[in-house]
């Protein structure tokens, strides 16, 4: 799993100048994330992206006082929506992980049905990666960006 960058804050800056702050930071890994994310054989880009807007989220909701009601409401709606492709996708992910660790010691029937299982997974795995490809287009990515940056800007 990715690690958080550390955010350096001063003590005495207005709380506004934080949360400008780490929203950018938080924003910033996000975007650092997706590249690869629809890459079926590595689950853990979707495991460090997912996690990451996870991390931003937090950001959005403690600092929700700095920042345009209406504006932030926008921002963290469709930060969201990401969030939820991504867990559709990872818990899938996490299932076939664990189904086929299962399947390794197994033979005969059970490997057989365990198989089965595993196939089915997969077209899953590959339906929630068509709805999450509709979340991370370059353009849609380009307009979340520009959003949380103007976002960042507000903070008062």
């Amino acid at each position: 799993m990715a690690r958080a960058r550390e955010v350096e804050l001063d003590c005495e800056a207005p709380f506004a100048v934080a949360a400008a702050r780490v929203v950018g930071t938080r924003a910033k890994e996000v975007f650092e994330h997706a590249q690869g994310v629809l890459d079926l054989g590595d689950p853990e880009r979707v495991h460090d992206m997912r996690v990451a807007t996870r991390r931003l989220r937090a950001a959005l909701e403690i600092f929700e006082p700095c920042f345009p009601a209406k504006r932030r409401r926008k921002a963290l709606k469709r930060v969201k929506a990401l969030a939820d492709a991504l867990g559709a996708r990872r818990d899938v992910d996490v299932e076939i992980e664990l189904l086929e660790g299962i399947g390794m010691d197994l033979e005969g029937p059970d490997r057989e049905a365990v198989d089965r299982v595993l196939d089915e997974m997969r077209a899953e795995q590959r339906e929630a990666n068509e709805e999450l490809e509709a979340f991370v287009t370059a353009k849609r990515l380009r307009k979340l960006r520009r959003r949380l940056k103007k976002l960042a800007r507000s903070a008062r």
